[in-house]
């Protein structure tokens, strides 16, 4: 299959079998991380929102397969302080590069730019819309540590309206047979533009406020803050900011199989007395991102 040249916007830009591919192709990357591939080939970084992850791993997975990197990891520090339109940022990066690499804050803003640009675009976060790049290295998490991807029973827990990242995995995983546990407050519930994916699948969810109650039932149980960056009124922020807090004590009765993943920054809602319990996967996971995004970038320059 050829994703050559071809744009990551959306995690619905790729079918079951492309996903796999790139997971089957990180594999590879995790066993052998050092590969002269990108022959100086550079890629932009264009970084409108704050980042530490995604941006460094992008940075990280490059600069290991032989490329390199120009851009900014701050809107603050071009020339969008001066007015420049992205349309006018992205066609001028545009010659400079290979592949652009952008996070922005605004929903749609990366397919916009997939439409304007001449080389192709790797969405890194739109708003609160998706992050398919954070999804595949999530799949690969999973099935790195439950063997599968098929028939689990995957838990979300926190803010599942305005995670991107909850929005992408969802929609991933309704190609793989899940069944869905979404806990949130009532104000964060996953949106019905991405339960309608569920439904379309036929498959199974169940939404919850009482956290307990799912956790002996989770195969995956997928933490998400609660992002005060995305409530239009603080207020609205502060009465749910501490619903859930998972602690080492509330993993007596799960699964032995159960493994914790968060796309990271926590704030509070993983105590740190559960960073020791062999359950938690986050820092693990964020490190499969060099190899999923190492997997991509030689899959859409080519070399791979």
């Amino acid at each position: 299959m050829s994703m050559k040249n071809r744009s990551l916007v959306s995690i619905n830009d790729y079918t079951r079998e492309e996903m796999i591919h790139i997971l089957d192709l990180a594999e590879g990357f995790e066993k052998e991380p050092h590969q002269n591939l990108l022959n100086g080939r550079v890629i932009a970084s264009l970084f409108f929102e704050p980042s530490t992850r995604t941006r460094l791993s992008f940075e990280s997975a490059i600069q290991k397969i032989g490329g390199n990197v120009v851009g900014f990891s701050s809107a603050a520090t071009s020339s969008v302080q001066k007015g420049e339109s992205l349309k006018d940022t992205i066609l001028t990066v545009s010659n400079y590069s290979d592949l652009i690499v952008m996070r922005h804050p605004v929903d749609g803003s990366a397919r916009y730019a997939s439409e304007v640009a001449p080389v192709p675009i790797i969405n890194a976060g739109d708003g609160a819309n998706q992050h398919p790049t954070q999804c595949l290295l999530d799949l690969y998490s999973i099935r790195k540590t439950q063997g599968t991807l098929d028939n689990l029973e995957v838990t979300f827990v926190g803010d599942l309206k305005y995670g991107r990242t909850v929005h992408s995995l969802v929609i991933a995983l309704c190609k793989f047979n899940t069944k869905f546990h979404l806990v949130s407050p009532i104000e964060l519930k996953l949106p019905s533009a991405v339960k309608r994916h569920i439904k379309e699948a036929n498959l199974q969810y169940e939404q919850y406020t009482d956290f307990m109650e799912v956790i002996p039932k989770s195969d995956i149980i997928y933490m998400t803050r609660i992002q005060k960056e995305r409530f239009p009124d603080p207020l609205d922020y502060e009465k749910v900011k501490n619903a859930y807090i998972l602690e080492n004590s509330m993993l007596a009765g799960a699964k032995d199989n159960c493994r914790i993943l968060h796309p990271l920054p926590r704030v509070n809602e993983i105590s740190t007395d559960v960073d020791t319990n062999s359950k938690a996967y986050y820092f693990q996971q964020a490190q499969n991102g060099v190899y999923v995004r190492q997997a991509l970038i030689a899959a859409i320059l080519g070399v791979k």
